[in-house]
C-alpha cells in the first residue's frame, strides 16, 4: 500500500508547464506606452534659499513615496493635496518605499514666497513608445518592447501601478550613429487605447490587448533550439503606421544569456539608409526566420548601430504567462 500511495503522490506532483500558444500573432506595430507609478517617484533634488531640505538626506532618486502622515498617494495630485493640509504644521511625514522595503523621512514644507515647497523634483508617470511583439490568440495576453522600462535619472526598472498602449504614427527618424542611438519621433493618439499593461520586467511590458486582431498575421512559434546563424527578418514600422520586413543577419545565439540571446546586424541598405541602424522605438520588433518567429529586438549596440541583441521568443513568452 505505501508504495502505491508513493507512486500516485509522483503521479499527481505539479508539473512547470506555459500555457502560450504554438502560434501567435506577430506584431511589428507601433505602440504608444503609458505606465502609471506605484506611487509619486522622486527623480531629483532642488535647494531652496540655497540648502536641501532636511528631510533629503534619507532619500534617493528612484525613491516611491506611497504616504503622507498615513494618507494613501498615487498621483501627483494626490500628494499635492495632502501637503496642502499641513502647512501650517509647517513639515509632514512621508511613508517610502526603496527595494520593496519601507522607511519614513519627515519633509519641511518651506514657504517660498507664499508657495510652500519640499524640494522634490517627482513624477507619477512616463510616456513613450515601442513595438508590439506578439499577442496570443487564446489568453488575449500581449508583449511589447522585449526590455523593461527604466526610468531615466533613477536608471531603475519603473515599479507600475497599471498602464495603457495606445494608438501612435511615426513621423520621423532621428538616425544612429557611432556613439549615438538614434530614436522614432511619434505623434500620439492617446484616446484609441489597444490595452493595458500589468506587468513591466526585463523581458518586456505585458497585459490584455482589447484592439481589433484583423490584418495580424498568425505564425508559429519556434523552439530556443531552432535559431540558426544567418539570414532572418525583423519587423517594424519607420512611416506612420506600417509595418515593413527587413533583412538582418544572425551573427551569434547565447542559449544561456537571460537577455540577449541572439546578435544580429542589419543588412537591408533600406532599413540603413532611412534609420542608420538600430534605433529606439524598434525595441520589441519581432523577429523571424524560416516563417516561424524566433525573437525580438531588445538593445542597440551604440558603439556599432547597425547591430543589436534581441530574446528569445519562448522567454518573452514563458514571462508572459507567469
Amino acid at each position: 500500500m505505501k508504495k502505491l500511495l508513493l507512486i500516485i503522490s509522483i503521479l499527481f506532483m505539479p508539473i512547470n508547464t506555459f500555457a502560450y500558444s504554438s502560434q501567435i500573432y506577430r506584431g511589428g506595430n507601433t505602440l504608444g506606452i503609458e505606465v502609471n507609478c506605484d506611487g509619486v517617484l522622486i527623480v531629483g533634488f532642488y535647494q531652496i534659499d540655497g540648502k536641501y531640505n532636511k528631510g533629503v538626506p534619507k532619500l534617493k532618486v528612484g525613491d516611491y513615496i506611497k504616504k503622507v502622515n498615513d494618507i494613501a498617494v498615487y498621483t501627483l495630485n494626490d500628494l499635492s493635496k495632502e501637503i496642502e493640509k499641513y502647512t501650517s504644521e509647517g513639515s509632514v511625514e512621508i511613508l517610502f518605499k526603496r527595494d520593496d522595503k519601507e522607511y519614513s523621512a519627515k519633509l519641511e514644507l518651506i514657504n517660498d514666497d507664499g508657495v510652500y515647497k519640499t524640494g522634490l523634483y517627482v513624477k507619477d508617470s512616463i510616456i513613450g513608445i515601442g513595438t508590439l511583439t506578439y499577442i496570443d490568440p487564446q489568453s488575449g495576453i500581449y508583449g511589447a518592447l522585449g526590455h523593461e522600462i527604466i526610468e531615466s535619472n533613477s536608471r531603475s526598472i519603473v515599479d507600475i501601478r497599471d498602464g495603457t498602449i495606445f494608438k501612435n504614427q511615426i513621423i520621423g527618424i532621428d538616425k544612429s550613429s557611432v556613439g549615438y542611438a538614434g530614436s522614432k519621433n511619434a505623434k500620439y493618439f492617446y484616446n484609441t487605447n489597444y490595452g493595458t499593461i500589468v506587468k513591466n520586467t526585463n523581458h518586456g511590458i505585458f497585459g490584455k490587448y482589447n484592439a481589433s486582431l484583423d490584418n495580424l498575421e498568425l505564425v508559429d512559434v519556434a523552439k530556443s533550439e531552432e535559431v540558426k546563424i544567418g539570414k532572418a527578418y525583423i519587423y517594424t514600422v519607420i512611416d506612420k503606421e506600417c509595418v515593413e520586413e527587413f533583412e538582418i543577419n544572425i551573427k551569434s545565439i547565447n542559449e544561456t544569456s537571460g537577455t540577449k540571446n541572439i546578435v544580429f546586424e542589419i543588412t537591408d541598405k533600406n532599413l540603413l539608409n532611412k534609420t542608420g541602424g538600430v534605433v529606439q522605438g524598434m525595441s520589441g520588433s519581432p523577429i523571424m526566420q524560416n516563417n516561424k518567429i524566433i525573437g525580438v529586438v531588445t538593445h542597440v549596440i551604440v558603439d556599432n548601430p547597425y547591430t543589436g541583441y534581441g530574446l528569445f521568443i519562448t522567454t518573452m513568452l514563458e514571462e508572459g504567462e507567469k
